[in-house]
């Protein structure tokens, strides 16, 4: 019985352990803020960004375990988002662009991936224009560059944008990472902020990324398949994908998730081949 009981206090010892080890959150102080990431895998770095409102597993959740398979994956949470702090000025992508490349200065990291889903894909691009060195290649999920890439109907709900628009799975995403109200409405006002106030890109902007880009949006998003032509087109090293789905359902974003759908695993399967590419 003693050697029974010693056993199942090392076993707990061994998982207390191990659980530690395997804890992927870090903080890294950039440009004001503490910002939040993930470390998982091994293999050449791939940066994933998400979505406006969103953290880290509402976006990648469903694809993360499959790409850290072959890739070291360092996923992030932007100003305002999930586990990272705010700091006393507006949201842009460019700035979010800034910290993602000082958080990559920070981990001596040059020529990575970067991933970025709809705000994150703007905020991807931006990394892109503003710090080249740090990007090997791009794919641009779901996003835009000109207002014109979405329906008007989107920039009318925009400028009337409640807290109460806000999907739940977000808000409850967010204060089970930080049980702080009053720093979800924050969040959400950052994000409301800027896209009321976006301002169109020029097309130089687009043509001056030179890393080889996977530009993809669904059929249903709400970015027009004809835009994501256009940004393809404006890209000077870019492949296009179109799926079948909705806005993020083609990689099981959470709000548009079918557990039953394969169609995530083929899209990393193509993400993979494209990253391995020349």
């Amino acid at each position: 019985m003693k050697i029974l009981k010693n056993f199942t206090f090392i076993l707990l010892i061994m998982n207390a352990s191990l659980s530690h080890a395997q804890a992927p959150g870090k903080y890294a102080q950039v440009n004001g803020i503490k910002m939040y990431y993930e470390l998982h895998g091994s293999g050449h770095p791939l940066v994933l960004i998400h979505g406006g409102g969103s953290t880290i597993g509402t976006t990648f959740g469903k694809i993360l375990p499959i790409l850290a398979r072959t890739h070291q994956v360092i996923a992030v949470e932007l100003q305002a988002h999930g586990h990272t702090s705010d700091r006393e000025a507006p949201e842009s992508f460019a700035q979010d662009a800034d910290d993602v490349a000082e958080l990559l200065k920070q981990l001596n990291i040059r020529g990575a991936d970067l991933f970025g889903f709809s705000n994150g894909g703007n905020t991807a691009m931006q990394v892109a224009i503003r710090h080249p060195e740090r990007v090997h290649k791009l794919i641009i999920a779901s996003s835009f560059y000109k207002r014109a890439g979405m329906p008007s109907e989107f920039w009318k709900g925009m400028d009337n944008a409640q807290f109460s628009d806000m999907p739940q799975i977000y808000k409850d995403a967010f204060l089970k990472i930080n049980n702080d109200p009053a720093a979800l409405l924050n969040m959400f006002n950052r994000d409301a902020t800027r896209m009321r106030t976006f301002k169109d890109w020029s097309d130089d902007d687009l043509r001056a990324i030179q890393a080889p880009s996977l530009v993809v949006t669904a059929d249903r998003d709400v970015v027009s398949a004809e835009h994501t032509v256009q940004m393809s087109r404006l890209l000077s090293h870019a492949r296009l994908a179109i799926l079948p789905g909705t806005h993020g359902s083609y990689m099981g974003e959470a709000m548009t998730q079918d557990v039953n759908s394969k169609v995530p695993e083929l899209f990393v399967a193509m993400v993979n081949e494209f990253l391995a590419g020349n």
